[in-house]
């Protein structure tokens, strides 16, 4: 009996010594085990900024971008606690959606993604979230009903906040800024880059076969204003410049890089091999064969080296700026 009450002694002196934030998570955490709440985590978290309005949001486990509930509903100029029984797992419409004027207006599509998520953030706190492919379809809502005119006093200030909203996204898609501000979009890049890799380059080396024709080499030294002799296997490095920025830089990102990995230059300055040697069949070939015809046509028929830098150009035009994360929506 006395140990039962040290130790009963014991736990309420540790409970004590917790912050009231940790107690309160102790005690979220003990509840939702108890009724067998799943509760997923987050690999990833950050926060967006649309105008003058902060949206919290995360990335699962799974790959599903999240918005936080809270911010969900304070960026539609809503009070940020869910009301009414709505904004949990158990609940089958969302806070923002629980008016049965806003519903008339929800399609299956979107309430087949509506359903509240538990999810437990970085800093080890729960919390209910949204497929974040949602927030369009919800602020489209709000508009369509303002402009029928079937909105609620109570519910303007969200319908312009929704606009607001919309008018960011116009410009940046959802998952691009929702990758952006939780870093995951350096997770998926990898992953994209090495599904990109494998579906182009082998590690084993295939037997040397000619890829580019004489054609080929024949318009770039004639663009140049070089000598051209049919046949000749020695050419100034700088062709194998022009080569790769016309053709291997074309092919899909990092195919260069993985093919100058596995095709380094010796003591010489010279590689052993040629990059397309590396090249899959049906995939890394067939797109060099492509690349290689398309630049072919584009010198073919370009009487100066500056008209054909300018279709080239307009044919694959440089990588666009990376889209800032803050979006203004004033102008």
């Amino acid at each position: 009996m006395s140990e039962k009450l040290d130790s009963s002694a014991g736990g309420k002196a540790r409970a004590q010594s917790l912050s009231k934030e940790a107690r309160s998570e102790i005690a979220r955490n003990a509840a939702a085990k108890r009724w067998g709440i799943h509760i997923e985590d987050a690999t990833h978290s950050g926060e967006i900024q649309i105008g003058n309005r902060i949206i919290s949001c995360a990335v699962l486990e799974d790959g599903t971008r999240l918005i936080n509930q809270e911010t969900f509903l304070t960026a539609l100029d809503r009070a940020p606690k869910a009301k009414g029984g709505t904004g949990s797992a158990a609940s089958d419409i969302p806070p923002f959606l629980s008016a049965k004027n806003l519903q008339a207006y929800a399609d299956e599509g979107l309430k087949s993604k509506w359903q509240a998520i538990r999810y437990r953030t970085q800093n080890g706190v729960i919390a209910y979230g949204y497929n974040a492919t949602i927030l369009p379809d919800v602020c489209e809502i709000y508009m369509l009903a303002n402009e029928d005119g079937t909105l609620l006093a109570s519910q303007r200030g969200s319908a312009k906040a929704a606009s607001i909203i919309m008018r960011g996204l116009a410009r940046v898609g959802i998952t691009a800024l929702v990758d952006e501000a939780t870093g995951y979009q350096e997770v998926r890049a990898r992953e994209e880059l090495q599904a990109i890799l494998e579906e182009f380059v082998q590690a084993e080396l295939r037997p040397w076969m000619k890829k580019f024709p004489d054609e080929f080499f024949g318009h770039i030294y004639r663009l140049n204003g070089w000598e051209y002799r049919p046949g000749q296997s020695k050419r100034t490095p700088y062709v194998g410049k022009l080569v790769n920025k016309y053709v291997y830089d074309q092919l899909a990102p990092g195919v260069r890089e993985e093919l100058q990995r596995l095709n380094p230059k010796n003591e010489k300055g010279n590689r052993v091999h040629r990059h397309h040697q590396y090249l899959k069949e049906g995939t890394g070939l067939t797109a060099l064969d492509r690349q290689i015809a398309i630049v072919t046509t584009l010198m073919r028929i370009s009487p100066t080296k500056e008209r054909f830098e300018a279709l080239f150009d307009e044919a694959y035009p440089p990588a666009q700026a990376k889209l800032p994360l803050f979006v203004n929506t004033d102008d």
